[in-house]
């Protein structure tokens, strides 16, 4: 150690040592996280300095933290919670109303869910019998009816849903917020996603920082094989103990800061530094809170046993230990646009899909009332858009984005409430139409951020979530 250390000094003093020189010459193998924490026994959470210390939010939050769970590939909102009877009485038949020339197949008449509605709570909502389990929460649920956005298709409609934009070189919702409030965990990540399987499209753009420091971007877990110890690749050195790991960070990060001391300012070196130290905390921390076997078995059976209730159970234990984001994202094997299978086949697709995660997500709001999280965490969840009522071949439904649904539960929205409408028979947003950068407006509003005001300059303007766009749904808050 004595001799790399004289070694390391040499050559910083022959030349400006790099990051990754630097790295490869202690041969850390702890991966990039890209959040930060500091060592000595401080955290993320009260460290002096930290980007993601906790900070003031611009006004009293109603929830502290998020959980997204998302649907891509675009949930049918008549095939599950925007109900329209009239769709059987105009079966096969084309109104003018449904006519537009960006639905494919425009000989295709509407075709009526194939699944029955029944009535459910006090707020007598309806809901579709794939959903039998989120349906005993609808007194808990904000439901928006009149969502839309730009584009029809996957890729665009999910960079919107995520980055308030069609282009994947903008901030993700999380990391916007993790940039704007910091962290409550100590030896967590601020903002993590996961999904079974597949990444959702678009991928790491879907979690990441773009021009935001390195430090707000989210650790993205692959949990698949739950395995605790494996849900982050290289997240243990193989051959260094802990004791021995520390010293090398230590000494890599005083390293580190002499060099960002002479360059004056470096944010990938600083989102280096912060990655560094976090990973070496996750060792520990990532483990356990992934470990659900530490969950008594009634926990675990209120979750199911599907890889999505999982995750929900996970995204519960991830919010108790202060994290600040979590996003979920619903996938199959090989598929990164899962609930785009309604396009051959609503009957069996939409079916499969909504049983795979229905019990999971009841379980998530279950299990957070009942612990007292409910109120302070705010759960969104939908897809990117929805699916016309005409059909699409036999079984099938086309894309829709001209009107979807979403639903908020928690978090300072109102409980057992429907917001907005479609038209009759469900394809267009009518009535107090939400537009995605409204939605977004809405979330940071929820977590006591102004939209207007969480800005970063960068390349010689001042950007934001929601672009030049937005404005809050204030009907749908408590």
């Amino acid at each position: 150690m004595q001799f790399l250390q004289h070694e390391l000094a040499y050559r910083l003093a022959r030349q400006r040592l790099s990051r990754r020189d630097a790295l490869r010459a202690m041969g850390a193998g702890i991966g990039a996280i890209g959040l930060a924490a500091t060592l000595g026994g401080t955290s993320a959470a009260t460290a002096a300095g930290s980007p993601l210390a906790p900070k003031l939010p611009h006004f009293a939050p109603r929830a502290k933290r998020l959980i997204q769970l998302f649907m891509p590939g675009g949930p049918s909102q008549v095939d599950t919670f925007d109900h329209k009877p009239l769709l059987a009485t105009h079966a096969g038949e084309r109104p003018a109303l449904v006519d537009r020339k960006s639905l494919r197949n425009t000989k295709m008449g509407l075709m009526p869910s194939p699944f029955g509605f029944k009535k459910y709570g006090q707020c007598g909502k309806w809901v579709s019998d794939i959903f039998p389990e989120v349906a005993t929460c609808v007194d808990e649920i904000s439901f928006i009816h009149s969502m839309h956005t730009d584009i029809p298709e996957h890729a665009g409609g999910i960079l919107m849903t995520h980055l308030g934009s069609l282009q994947p070189n903008r901030p993700s919702l999380g990391s916007w917020l993790t940039y704007g409030l910091g962290s409550e965990s100590e030896n967590l990540p601020g903002f993590v996603a996961m999904s079974p399987r597949a990444q959702p499209r678009g991928k790491g753009a879907c979690w990441g920082n773009a021009f935001l420091p390195g430090a707000y971007a989210g650790a993205y877990v692959n949990i698949q094989h739950m395995q605790p110890g494996a849900v982050i690749s290289d997240l243990k050195s193989a051959g260094l103990s802990r004791e021995q790991q520390a010293e090398q960070i230590e000494l890599l990060t005083k390293i580190n800061q002499l060099q960002l001391a002479r360059m004056e300012q470096d944010q990938n070196l600083e989102a280096g530094i912060h990655a560094l130290e976090m990973a070496f905390r996750m060792q520990l921390s990532v483990p356990e809170v992934f470990d659900v076997s530490q969950e008594s078995e009634q926990t675990r059976r209120l979750y199911g046993d599907s890889e999505f209730g999982k995750g929900c159970l996970i995204a519960r234990r991830l919010v108790e230990q202060g994290v600040r984001v979590v996003q979920l994202s619903h996938s199959i094997d090989g598929y990164d646009i899962a609930w785009d299978t309604g396009h051959e086949n609503i009957v069996d697709g939409h079916a499969v899909l909504a049983k795979a995660c229905d019990q999971g997500i009841a379980g998530l709001l279950r299990d957070l009332k009942g612990r007292g999280l409910l109120d302070e965490t705010l759960v969104v969840w939908g897809g990117e858009f929805g699916r016309a009522p005409t059909s699409e071949g036999a079984k099938g439904r086309d894309h829709d984005h001209y009107g979807y649904t979403v639903w908020m539960a928690g978090g300072g929205v109102k409980k057992g409430y429907s917001h907005g409408a479609t038209d009759e028979f469900g394809l267009s947003a009518v009535e107090q139409r939400v537009h995605v950068h409204d939605l977004n407006a809405t979330i940071l509003h929820l977590m006591g951020l102004d939209h207007e005001r969480l800005t970063y300059r960068f390349s010689g303007r001042d950007y934001r979530l929601t672009d030049v766009h937005g404005h809050v749904v204030h009907d749908i808050l408590a």
